[in-house]
Order: C-alpha cells, then sequence, then structure tokens
C-alpha cells in the first residue's frame, strides 16, 4: 500500500475530524468497510451493477437484433452463431435477455423513483401530524395493504390499456404502503427527540421540519426497505408480463419470453428457461444487496 494510501486511509479512519467534510467521507467509509466484510453482498453488488452494464450497453453488446425473425433459424439450441440459442421465431435469445433487462430492471427503476418519495412523504406526514392526518392516511395505507400486490396490480392494469406504462403505474400504486408504513414508525420515535424540538423553537415550519430533519432520518431505512422490495417488484413486473398485461410482445421482457416459450420447456429448454433465469439472478442479487445494507445502515441491527 503505497503512502497517499495510507495518508487517505488515516484521514478517513480519523478519531478527530477536522471539518464536516473529513467527518461525512470517513462514516461513509467505515459504512463501506462494514460491507466488504459481508461476501454475499459484495457478491449481490457486482451481480446488480454487471446486469445494470449490461442493461444499458445492450446496444453494443448484442450479437444480433432482438427483434430479426429467422424462421429458418427457428429452436436452435446454443452454439457459436447464437451464444444462447434461438427462439420459436428464429430471434437470437442471448440479444433479447439483454434487451429484456433494459425493459425489466428500467420498470423497477421508474417504480422505484415513484414509490419512493411518495412513500416516504405520506409516512413521515402521517407521524409527525398525528391525529386525524394520521388516521386518514393510515386507513388510505391498509386498504392498499389488504390486496396481495400482484392481484390489485392485474386490477389496475385490466382497467387501463396494457403495456409497460401501465404496468409501471399498477405496480407502483401497489408498492408505496410498505414504505410508508416504515417511515411513518421511524417518524414517530423521532418526532419528540431533543433536535426537532429545538428546530420548532427556532421557528421552523411543520413542512421544513419533515423535509430537512425528519426525512433524512428515515432515509437508511428506507433505502434497505427498497432494496429488499426490488426483488418482489421484478417478480410482479415478469408476472404481469406473462399473464400478457405488462409488455406486449414483441418487446423483449423477460417475463413476456417466458410466456411465448412455456410450451418449449420439455423439448427447447433453453427458450423459457434462460430468460427465468435472469429473473433468478436479479432478484437473489437484490435480496443479497439488501441483507448486507440492512446490516450497515439499520441502526436496529448493530
Amino acid at each position: 500500500m503505497s503512502e497517499a494510501t495510507m495518508s487517505r486511509r488515516e484521514w478517513l479512519l480519523s478519531d478527530t475530524p477536522t471539518s464536516r467534510a473529513q467527518a461525512k467521507w470517513g462514516r461513509r467509509y467505515q459504512t463501506w468497510l462494514a460491507f466488504r466484510r459481508n461476501g454475499l453482498a459484495v457478491a449481490g453488488l457486482f451481480i446488480v451493477l454487471a446486469m445494470l452494464v449490461l442493461a444499458i450497453f445492450a446496444p453494443l453488446l448484442a450479437t444480433h437484433d432482438p427483434g430479426v425473425q429467422v424462421l429458418a433459424d427457428r429452436l436452435q439450441p446454443p452454439s457459436a452463431a447464437h451464444w444462447l440459442g434461438t427462439d420459436e421465431l428464429g430471434r437470437d435469445t442471448y440479444s433479447r435477455v439483454l434487451y429484456g433487462g433494459r425493459v425489466t430492471l428500467g420498470m423497477v427503476v421508474a417504480v422505484v423513483i415513484l414509490v419512493a418519495p411518495l412513500g416516504l412523504i405520506v409516512g413521515c406526514v402521517a407521524g409527525y401530524a398525528g391525529g386525524i392526518v394520521d388516521k386518514i392516511l393510515m386507513r388510505v395505507t391498509d386498504v392498499f395493504l389488504a390486496f396481495p400486490r400482484l392481484i390489485l396490480a392485474l386490477a389496475f392494469v385490466a382497467a387501463m390499456k396494457p403495456g409497460v406504462e401501465s404496468a409501471v403505474v399498477a405496480i407502483a400504486l401497489t408498492a408505496w404502503p410498505p414504505y410508508a408504513r416504515l417511515a411513518r414508525a421511524e417518524t414517530l420515535t423521532i418526532r419528540n427527540a431533543d433536535y426537532i424540538a429545538a428546530v420548532r423553537i427556532t421557528g421552523a415550519s411543520p413542512w421544513r421540519v419533515i423535509l430537512r430533519h425528519v426525512t433524512p432520518m428515515c432515509l437508511p431505512s428506507l433505502t434497505v426497505r427498497v432494496t429488499l422490495d426490488m426483488s418482489s417488484i421484478i417478480l410482479t413486473a415478469a408476472g404481469l408480463g406473462f399473464l400478457g398485461l405488462g409488455a406486449q410482445p414483441p418487446i423483449p421482457e423477460w417475463g413476456t419470453m417466458i410466456a411465448t416459450a412455456r410450451r418449449f420447456i420439455l423439448e427447447q429448454w433453453w427458450v423459457p428457461v434462460i430468460p427465468g433465469i435472469a429473473i433468478f439472478m436479479a432478484s437473489l442479487a437484490f435480496n443479497l444487496l439488501g441483507d448486507g445494507l440492512r446490516d450497515v445502515l439499520d441502526p436496529k441491527q448493530r
């Protein structure tokens, strides 16, 4: 280890930081060291990053156009020409899996961007305000929690036009209640803290207290929950695609690929199994990553 690296490490691990930036970066470095000790979590992180890179650079990594049909090459086994074989229309499975990652993982990212802020704000407002506001918001949350996520998503998609956008909206409408419950529980534990009282004494408005001082304290637990929940979002998105209510053919989405190829499971097994493996690996990776983040971010685990 070079002298510069040792000096940087000592600066990050200093017990007496001389600036706010040093304290912040030192805390982040210690979090990374704690996370790195969990080998399975690191493996999950690398799998997630690898899938994201493959999805982003799919146009450069794909060996064939995912939509081109070559009926003469239909149902070909894995070979040098087609690394993961071809489907019932002669389309390259490897290229379709890469592009399918863009659709499936893109849906997951879109759902998280929609539901995480919504659940955080609803939960923090309910926990901080209390009273009738808390009761109304939590009763609405309970209504959504009363139905299984996939069943409720099916109902929402059935009321709209099947497609990627409808699936994202439907999953988002069913995914936010657990985040709201978690944010409310965290807010209830900190709303009477001394520093919150000090902020109120200075004349800060309720919204400023919630946005600047309450929500940041809820973010670690919410981050862990979102990461663990991504696997179920992937399964829900793939389930909607499998049932014909998500991405529509010929869009290469993992659930849709399994649905169109399920009749070949016994003879040409690679056609439905390979997108199933992609779904399994993505779900497993997010679960491993979430477990590692919970160990280092959740204060109840320390």
